[in-house]
């Protein structure tokens, strides 16, 4: 017999937990801790499991090398485009020299043409080195990396707060279609597909300052915030993410609604509804055992995308609201032409997406049976 079918793969369970401390001890941050140690458990865990879906996703992810490569090329390319660069507001200043400029541009290889620094760029990255920020004066990776981890946490926070909300709303909207209520909630949709992002959050922000300022109005954290408990550092990051969250929600679940109420209307005109309807089930069973559990399907296979446009939408409510995240660290470099920020921002974007499209393929083959991976 198979000794990988004997071994109880529940055993490894613990060794999470060692793995995270060390890589939270030696300097890691927490929640990047905990994705890698999770991702390459259940990744050796999907040895006993199930392999066709460890072969699966190691598919998938190496078909995502090329679109990875293609996105960096790309950005190279367009940055190249733009007149100067990351040095070129240094020329204004009496106290360097041409000589020093051109030492800074061999140092940095922008001397080169942008497929030979493309080309090296790559190589470097393979190695994990992925370029120095002139404009922060640090690594690119320890700069989008703190960065990242409060944008990742804010686009967490938006897609559950919509999903939380949309899911019952589009069914309330189906089960009600053309009264009242199903009008109201198409109405508040379409409001919020209508609004752009950064509009929305100056009016929240008005309101709340007009009001007596009942809630922070910028930034991640209190200005006492170290001094603080466990928990009173987590509810004063609650309080701050009040505003952008549920700017970032407002449009997300406008769609999500959209999407669940028209699922809905087409599997409550299916056989089997009819079926166990006349089975004499209760129309909350029906509804919520039958025809739900059908309809949410389109709403996994979009989630991947939602990872990657969440993180998009978040950069200007993020400016807006000065929460420290991807968004302003990104604009920064592009107005510096901080060309190795910039690819680094992109890395995250790109690898972001391919990760949410990959999960929400599992999540489909595990909720419906129908879908099979092999």
């Amino acid at each position: 017999m198979n000794p990988l079918k004997q071994f109880n793969w529940r055993l490894t369970l613990p060794l999470d937990l060692v793995l995270i401390v060390v890589l939270v001890t030696s300097g890691s941050g927490v929640f990047f801790s905990i994705f890698v140690v999770e991702a390459v458990m259940w990744m050796v865990r999907l040895l006993w499991i199930s392999p066709s879906m460890l072969m699966y996703i190691i598919r998938r992810l190496v078909q995502a090398i090329p679109v990875l490569l293609a996105v960096l090329a790309i950005g190279f390319a367009l940055i190249q485009l733009a007149p100067g660069d990351m040095f070129t507001q240094m020329e204004l200043s009496d106290n360097i020299r041409p000589e020093q400029l051109e030492r800074f541009r061999e140092q940095f290889r922008l001397d080169q043409p942008w497929y030979m620094q493309f080309y090296q760029y790559v190589i470097n990255a393979v190695q994990g080195e992925f370029g120095f920020s002139r404009t922060y004066r640090a690594p690119v990776f320890a700069v989008v990396s703190q960065r990242a981890a409060n944008t990742i946490l804010l686009s967490l926070t938006s897609l559950a707060f919509a999903w939380v909300l949309s899911i019952p709303a589009g069914v309330f909207a189906a089960t009600n279609q053309y009264n009242v209520k199903d009008q109201f909630v198409s109405i508040f949709a379409f409001v919020g597909l209508a609004i752009p992002n950064f509009f929305l959050a100056f009016l929240l922000l008005y309101l709340v300052s007009s009001t007596g300022n009942w809630l922070p109005l910028g930034g991640m954290t209190s200005s006492g915030f170290r001094n603080m408990t466990a928990t009173q550092q987590f509810f004063d990051i609650a309080r701050h993410m009040i505003i952008p969250v549920v700017v970032i929600g407002t449009s997300i679940m406008a769609t999500l609604t959209r999407v669940m109420r028209g699922e809905m209307l087409k599997i409550m005109n299916e056989q089997y509804i009819v079926t166990a309807r006349a089975k004499g089930q209760t129309e909350n069973k029906v509804v919520y055992m039958h025809a739900l559990r059908n309809a949410i399907n389109p709403m996994i296979t979009i989630l991947g995308f939602q990872l990657g446009n969440v993180m998009s939408g978040a950069a200007l409510v993020e400016i807006v609201v000065a929460w420290p995240g991807l968004g302003s660290v990104l604009l920064q470099a592009l107005l510096s032409q901080d060309l190795y920020l910039v690819v680094g921002s992109l890395i995250y974007g790109v690898g972001l997406l391919v990760i949410g499209n990959l999960l929400a393929d599992i999540a489909l083959a595990l909720v419906d049976p129908r879908v099979r991976v092999g």
